[in-house]
């Protein structure tokens, strides 16, 4: 049988596993498999990326150019832009980007295009695992009846699955290698082989029945942190309109040792999940003629954060006979949280946008963004450097705007140096006359 096959591959530890889309979840996924003694070869149509892979050296701060380069060099790791080699791989993984269109739908031209990739080198004995979050129903109403139409069949030909990522940027403890894994597969042969290869570099893997329930399980879990940041930044609003310090309210909150989880309130959301996938479920609600009222109003809310503190900001300048056109305004941060590298879907850029158009002049300083990327949601950007902070430079601003709270920023010198400070994160506590709770 063709599982059975397989299993023997991943036993010996002779299976070959190919990754297509090299970023934020595909790079450490194919470092975590080179570190298992696995040989991998990855995919992308960044030929850059490709280019820096080659020569060890890394662009993602989850995989040290050490790692990088050492599973380069020994062969482990290999990287290319040529798809035509897909038929090399004994499994692959798809990890591409799954984000919305403009009208906030699910856009899934890259998985569509990876999978029309895979099923033109399509061989018999091949396992092919989704792991691009996405709405149930993905794996068996788009991804199969591609690999199928080249003639080859589930099960007698190919294995194929479902398995989210799980990883939290900038926290060791929650890396790919300490976290069990969610694995649903589109048939029982299909979920043991998934199981016996990510076995290889998880500490568990959690069976599911189906691709259908591994992919809700993906949307469910990142909902539920959705609906509550969308609560809390409610919440924030409304104690704010009332002078009630929301972060003193959540440290009261806080110390009941049951029923109360504790998130914080900020400038909206960000990363590749949180602004996202609420919108899949939304989408796949209407299909079954339902309405997803809960997770489309904690949608609603988060996507106009940005809009609520650069509000907060044009009132707080007016009240120093400032207009904000013409206004010079530094951003403190353009990753989506603190301590990482990771700049998507940000909300510092939509802030960005919104300042720009107001006529603002706009910096940042990001010590672990050098230079701002190009993103698919603000593709008109100018191209930006993230600036020093030093007194000299924050004393020429008209105001500061914490968006991302890194560890490794002086706040405090923020604090007595910029005329005004529009604290988004609560990194500065406490009554200032220069400091301002967003």
């Amino acid at each position: 049988m063709i599982d059975k096959a397989f299993q023997e591959k991943v036993s010996d530890r002779s299976v070959r596993v190919g990754v297509i889309g090299l970023g934020y979840v595909g790079l450490p996924l194919a470092a975590a498999f080179a570190d298992a003694g696995v040989r991998v070869l990855g995919f992308d149509v960044d030929a850059e990326k490709v280019r820096r892979i080659g020569s060890g050296r890394s662009y993602i701060q989850a995989v040290s150019e050490e790692r990088l380069g050492a599973h380069v060099q020994e062969g482990r790791l290999e990287a290319t832009t040529d798809f035509g080699r897909l038929g090399e791989p004994d499994a692959i993984l798809i990890c591409v980007p799954t984000p919305l269109t403009v009208h906030r739908d699910p856009d899934l031209s890259y998985v569509r295009r990876a999978t029309e990739q895979i099923a033109t080198h399509l061989r018999t004995g091949q396992l092919v695992v989704l792991e691009s979050t996405t709405y149930p129903g993905t794996t068996d109403e788009v991804v199969q009846p591609l690999l199928e139409a080249t003639g080859l069949a589930l099960d007698r030909d190919f294995l194929l699955a479902f398995s989210p990522e799980r990883e939290e940027p900038g926290k060791q403890e929650h890396t790919i290698t300490r976290i069990p894994k969610v694995v649903g597969g589109a048939s029982p042969g299909s979920l043991d082989a998934a199981c016996a290869l990510y076995d290889l570099v998880v500490p568990s893997t959690v069976r599911v029945s189906s691709t259908r329930a591994a992919e809700a399980a993906k949307l469910t879990e990142n909902i539920f942190r959705a609906v509550n940041i969308a609560l809390v930044n409610e919440l924030k609003m409304i104690f704010d309109r009332m002078a009630i310090d929301v972060r003193e309210v959540l440290d009261a909150a806080s110390s009941k040792p049951f029923g109360f989880m504790r998130f914080d309130p900020g400038p909206g959301w960000g990363g590749h999940c949180i602004p996202v996938d609420p919108f899949y479920l939304a989408w796949k609600a209407r299909e079954v003629q339902l309405t997803a009222r809960f997770v489309e109003l904690a949608g609603s809310i988060n996507v106009e954060m940005p809009h609520y503190v650069v509000g907060r900001l044009q009132r707080a300048l007016n009240d120093r006979g400032l207009p904000v056109r013409g206004s010079k305004v530094l951003l403190l941060g353009l990753a989506y949280k603190k301590d990482v590298d990771d700049p998507r879907e940000s909300p510092a850029f939509e802030i960005l946008h919104l300042l720009l158009d107001l006529g603002a002049e706009v910096s940042y300083h990001d010590p672990f963004i050098a230079q701002a990327p190009a993103m698919r949601s603000w593709p008109d950007l100018p191209a930006m450097r993230s600036v020093p902070l030093e007194a000299s430079t924050l004393e020429t601003f008209d105001a500061v705007v914490v968006v991302t709270d890194h560890t490794g920023v002086d706040y405090e010198l923020v604090a007595r140096h910029a005329p005004l400070v529009v604290d988004t994160r609560g990194v500065l506590r406490g009554q200032r006359e220069n400091v301002l709770s967003a």
